[in-house]
């Protein structure tokens, strides 16, 4: 029996030695597969840097609102930017690769979004580098670079700057600036986007450690017109530490009207700020950004991807820069940067409880493109707005032709009409209301009041449509869509009421008569299930639908036929091929209906078979090999807020539901909401 008792003990302890083993705030990697590699991203909402799995290399470095015309259906994609971090470092005349290091290890500290390296080159010297999306500095990076010396060493070290293939007429260019205080090595690159539409450039520049004067001399290398470099060396005593930086920055003309001499200013603002004072502002902007966050006692895991989840949205949205973010945010090319619903529905929630001013930048992103989507109306033969299905710089229908969702995917227009509310009804903010939400509302509602097809009382069909559940294509009366459209004009009359303007009678009359379908089945398990089209007949499905009335329309309020519908329809989506953020749905509804162990099971199904390594990023699919998905992100972490953590935007602000939290979990605290905090024991 004590023999039990020691060994019941020993596996305690070992399980709780294992478990505070997961570091909340830290995602490492060591001996991975080097052929199932998924890098993990440090962006700043502006500029985004891939981790490549080779020393003192980057695989790509992504500028939001960047985009030309090139490759994949003859729509904008994002432009790769020129990879101003890449380095050549050698010891003893060897350069550094993979193949010479050993103790190879990565790491992102997601709560001062840096990313490290550190390995051994043999007995030789011990090497650390880490790089930063600077916060505080939208198109500036930073790279600190440490050298230990095990014996004597010569070290090699060269900035490499390599243009991308697609870019054309690149222009290279080096420049020293010296002043009494300083010494300024300059290493540009300039180079025109595929169709010439828009001019890139890139700067960086070495921040040595020493006083002026004293420090290596940099020399200039041209290797051809694609690449050029800038070097120094530097003869290290075994057992110094040697430290030095780079800095740079990359810009495009469609962020500013002169972006070559910007870049060298920006560059050259970071390297008179100094090393120091980047870090410490950086991590400052950081600190600012975690007072709104979601902690987790009881699961260490967990909580390690919430922080996961929620670094790379808040590293893919920027306050003020009236930009939006795409199903991959700054994570690469995937999906081509293009904006999709998958901004308003999924990740804008999650943003607008935790940090508005991030929200109300997305949304500032959709108003700016107001008079695209008008055209787009226009074209169609609607009233109106009729916003993109995707939609990039310019906000007309950036969809490739071959997919049916450009021109029948409507419902993406009451999305962006429900983000406007919803962005109201959390900030009360009346002012902006009536200055930017109004617009939206009122265009959305007209177009809504257009594209029914009156067909009499009751019968104000929208048809020809691409559901939510994009399997099904070309159908009619939608669930999703029509309930969408329904919110959609009856919250333009709300604003209107509360702006002090008149009602809408046509508005009212269309949303009081757009249908909501129930299975004509009489019998069996589809008895009195919402229908999720006219033509449905309860095949599997991609993702939610009819679900999404529950939640987050609130189109559906009886807990009996949330049930009935989420009990039909989380049996339909199939194991593979469908999106993270569907389980995430089912957690949530299940959640509100009390039923937390199912709500914990798809929680779990919701992102864990999506992970890939080494740093546990979430693919789109299960078995997918394209993080990274923050539609995925947005979606699980408003199971957390709204669902296990019971917060609802209501008209009147931000309320707290009664909600349970799984066995296994002990508190939830989400913090920096509104300047509340609320906890769920």
């Amino acid at each position: 029996m004590k023999k039990l008792l020691f060994l019941a003990l020993l596996s305690i302890h070992f399980l709780m030695a294992q478990a505070q083993s997961i570091d909340p705030w830290k995602l490492e990697a060591k001996n991975w597969d080097t052929k199932n590699y998924y890098g993990i991203t440090v962006a700043n909402g502006m500029l985004g840097i891939v981790s490549a799995q080779e020393p003192f290399k980057v695989k790509d470095v992504v500028l939001a609102g960047a985009y030309d015309l090139y490759g994949r259906g003859r729509v904008s994609n994002f432009l790769r930017s020129f990879n101003l971090l890449n380095m050549q470092v050698s010891v003893n005349g060897e350069q550094i690769n993979q193949k010479n290091t050993q103790n190879f290890t990565q790491s992102l500290d997601m709560k001062n979004a840096s990313f490290t390296a550190s390995f051994d080159m043999g007995d030789k010297a011990k090497i650390t580098y880490t790089y930063y999306a600077l916060r505080q500095l939208p198109f500036t990076v930073l790279m600190d670079v440490s050298i230990t010396a095990i014996k004597d060493i010569d070290l090699g070290a060269a900035s490499v700057m390599e243009a991308p293939d697609a870019l054309k007429e690149v222009q290279n260019y080096y420049n020293e600036i010296d002043r009494p205080h300083v010494v300024i090595s300059l290493l540009t690159s300039s180079a025109k986007s595929p169709t010439g539409k828009l001019l890139m450039c890139a700067s960086n520049t070495f921040l040595f450690s020493e006083t002026h004067g004293t420090e290596p001399r940099v020399i200039h290398e041209m290797w051809d017109n694609n690449m050029h470099l800038m070097k120094f060396g530097k003869k290290l005593k075994a057992g110094s530490t040697y430290h030095f930086s780079i800095a740079g920055s990359s810009i495009t003309s469609a962020h500013h009207d002169d972006p070559l001499n910007e870049a060298e200013r920006m560059t050259i603002f970071a390297k008179l700020e100094g090393r120091e004072s980047l870090i410490e502002h950086h991590q400052q902007a950081w600190a600012d950004l975690w007072k709104s966050d979601i902690q987790l006692t009881g699961d260490d895991q967990a909580q390690q991807d919430i922080h996961s989840m929620l670094y790379h949205l808040y590293s893919f949205v920027r306050a003020g820069s009236n930009l939006s973010t795409s199903p991959m945010g700054l994570s690469g090319l995937g999906y081509n940067g293009h904006i999709f619903w998958d901004s308003e529905l999924w990740m804008y929630p999650a943003l607008l409880i935790l940090h508005p001013e991030m929200a109300k930048s997305m949304i500032q992103y959709r108003y700016d493109r107001l008079e695209a989507a008008r055209r787009n109306a226009f074209n169609h033969g609607y009233k109106g707005a009729m916003f993109p299905w995707e939609s990039a710089g310019s906000g007309v229908e950036e969809t490739p032709v071959w997919a049916l969702s450009g021109p029948f995917e409507h419902h993406i227009t009451a999305c962006v009409g429900f983000a406007a509310w919803n962005y109201y009804c959390a900030t009360q903010d009346k002012e902006w209301l009536q200055t930017t939400g109004w617009s939206l509302l009122k265009e959305t509602a007209n177009f809504w009041a257009s594209r029914v097809d009156r067909k009499g009382p009751g019968h104000f069909e929208i048809n020809n449509v691409v559901a939510a559940d994009e399997w099904a294509e070309n159908v009619n009366n939608n669930a999703f869509t029509n309930a969408a459209a329904i919110v959609n004009l009856q919250s333009a009359n709300k604003a209107a009421a509360i702006l002090g303007l008149p009602q809408n009678e046509d508005w009212a009359l269309v949303a009081k008569n757009i249908p909501i379908l129930t299975m004509p089945d009489e019998t069996g398990e589809a008895k009195g299930v919402t229908q999720e089209h006219a033509s449905y007949k309860g095949e599997g499905i991609k993702q939610a639908d009819v679900n999404l009335l529950a939640y987050p329309l609130k189109m559906i309020t009886s807990a009996a036929q949330i049930k009935k519908d989420l009990d039909f329809y989380s049996k339909r989506v199939p194991n593979q091929g469908t999106p993270a953020m569907t389980q995430a749905i089912f957690s949530l509804l299940y959640e509100r209906l009390g039923e937390t162990e199912k709500a914990e099971q798809f929680f779990k199904e919701s992102y864990t078979p999506n992970l890939n390594p080494p740093f546990r990023v979430i693919a789109e699919t299960k078995g997918g090999t394209n993080p990274y998905f923050a539609t995925g992100a947005g979606g699980i972490i408003q199971s957390l807020l709204m669902g296990f953590g019971g917060l609802d935007i209501t008209e009147k602000g931000i309320v707290q539901l009664p909600s349970k939290l799984p066995k296994t979990w002990q508190k939830l605290t989400i913090t920096g909401v509104m300047g509340k905090n609320y906890t769920v024991k």
